[in-house]
């Protein structure tokens, strides 16, 4: 009969140990789903400011406020992105040493892992990032040639037109 009840408690341990296993994996997706949808309304963002940005009306300087959003959504995305990455870190821990071991329970802190997931900065020039914001950062150099050089060009025209050559 004691050896029965043993059993019980065994399995009803085990299952209680996978019901926390299953919630602490489910908090750790939650976590991530959320850092990436972070990511994508900062992707968002960056295009609409950028846009307003150029939009605005004023001397050719207001092209170089451009810039702001775009280095600091960079630099938001990348670490949104850094975030997620810590936690696929806490998940696999999760779903690897969880199974054996009960110590740490719901402990979420990413800091532990940081040494195994790449620098903000190093975030901010890989394939991930750099496409995108690398792309935007091209386009409006590229604009704030056109507009400067197309301003060179009218004040060449107009000191040829009034010098007499």
């Amino acid at each position: 009969m004691e050896q029965s009840l043993l059993r019980e408690d065994e399995l009803m341990a085990g299952i209680d140990k996978e019901k926390i296993l299953i919630e602490e994996v489910k908090v750790v997706q939650d976590i991530i789903k959320r850092m990436a949808s972070n990511s994508f309304s900062v992707k968002t963002w960056t295009i609409t400011l950028i846009v307003a940005t150029l939009l605005f009306k004023g001397t050719n300087n207001h092209i170089l406020i451009a810039f702001i959003p775009l280095f600091t959504f960079w630099f938001l995305d990348s670490y949104y992105l850094q975030q997620e990455r810590l936690f696929r870190q806490v998940h696999n821990w999760i779903t690897t040493y969880r199974l054996n071991n009960n110590d740490e329970l719901f402990n979420m802190n990413p800091i532990r892992f940081k040494d195994k997931v790449q620098t903000v900065p190093m975030i901010m020039f890989s394939i991930s990032t750099l496409p995108f914001y690398g792309g935007i950062f091209i386009m409006l150099i590229s604009y704030i040639v056109i507009v400067y050089f197309k301003y060179l060009v009218l004040l060449k025209d107009c000191l040829l037109r009034y010098s007499g050559v």
